[in-house]
């Protein structure tokens, strides 16, 4: 036999050797004194089981926060000031209308304003009664206010449209040389984001969990360290017809704008049920064959294993459906090694 062979044989036998002694120590480990008081063990809990649930939402704005311009005069648009997104200040000009119809108001405004500037003129020479520089100055003002709806007058027919609020364009429908009409389709949206709602979505399975006031946790895709707290302000009873959920609202304080409307979230709900469960650390759970078992240390100092059923998990926490009482003291230490030992005798 060559040496190469004989190296060889004696590495198995040594292999051999020390597995044997690796199995015979670990089964005497079970009936070791010093084994024994290493082992750690608990009484399963009894208290409430908390549920940890996932909804899906979306950023929307504050309807009450909301200004949309419709047209209300027919005209050309000449110009605009601003894009989608921008952030515009109160009263700035947000585009010039050219219409025939103010056109016409404008004409009348000066016409009144040259009377009421005669009728003063008058009045001081005594020329008119106090009555008739009333009415002159009446019929300006109210021409001027009439005017002042359509916005500044810049003269020639052409008005400036203002921003109502102080916010953000959310939506655009004006472009230089296009033709609007009264009544017709919002010429642009801007909306004060400083405070937004998230609509989360309540199906029907989860509706016994989401109650009005519940504290939430929010996570966005964009901000994936961070977590923004908040509660379910209301609770819609009316489902959506065509999502055949419940929308649930949060209200929250954005005024470091990171929520954007339309702007996916997911949102965490913690519940906690009437009814008292058992429950244990998650370690102690050994899941084996599609199955999970826990090791018991019995009254004699010796070992179990015993198949429970689960209720659920919450974090770190197992909630035991049966299986356990109140009285078992479950292994959380060196489990596994038992577990092991007892599937193999």
């Amino acid at each position: 036999m060559s040496m190469k062979k004989i190296i060889i044989l004696v590495g198995v036998i040594t292999l051999i050797s020390c597995n044997n002694k690796k199995t015979e120590n670990e089964k005497l480990n079970l009936n070791n004194k010093a084994f024994i008081e290493n082992v750690e063990t608990i009484k399963p809990a009894l208290s409430n089981q908390e549920q940890e649930l996932i909804l899906s939402g979306k950023v929307e704005c504050d309807p009450s926060k909301v200004i949309y311009y419709m047209p209300i005069i027919s005209g050309l648009i000449e110009r605009t000031y601003f894009s989608l997104g921008d952030r515009v200040q109160k009263e700035q000009t947000m585009l010039d209308i050219r219409s025939s119809e103010l056109s016409s108001l404008q004409s009348e405004l000066a016409i009144a304003q040259r009377n009421l500037q005669s009728a003063e003129a008058m009045y001081k020479d005594n020329l008119t009664s106090e009555r008739e520089l009333i009415e002159a100055r009446s019929t300006f003002e109210k021409l001027q206010a009439d005017l002042s709806l359509y916005g500044e007058n810049k003269g020639g027919g052409v008005f400036a449209i203002q921003s109502p609020i102080t916010g953000f364009v959310i939506d655009k429908n004006a472009s230089a040389g296009s033709t609007v009409a009264e009544g017709d389709t919002p010429l642009f949206t801007v909306a004060d984001l400083s405070t937004v709602w998230i609509i989360v979505n309540v199906y029907a399975g989860d509706l016994q969990l989401v109650k009005q006031g519940m504290p939430v946790e929010i996570n966005a895709l964009a901000y994936p360290n961070e977590v923004f707290r908040g509660k379910i302000d209301a609770l819609s009873q009316v489902f959506d017809p065509e999502e055949k959920v419940l929308k649930a609202r949060i209200v929250m304080n954005n005024k470091d704008l990171k929520f954007k409307p339309e702007m996916s979230v997911v949102v965490k709900l913690k519940n906690e049920t009437q009814q008292k469960t058992l429950s244990i650390p998650s370690d102690a759970l050994i899941f084996d064959d599609n199955k999970y078992f826990v090791v018991i240390e019995t009254e004699s100092k010796n070992f179990e294993i015993k198949e429970i059923q689960l209720q659920g998990h919450y974090q770190k926490t197992s909630y035991i459906r049966s299986g356990l009482t109140e009285n078992d003291k479950v292994v959380v230490k060196n489990q596994l090694l038992i577990y092991s030992e007892l599937k193999g005798k």
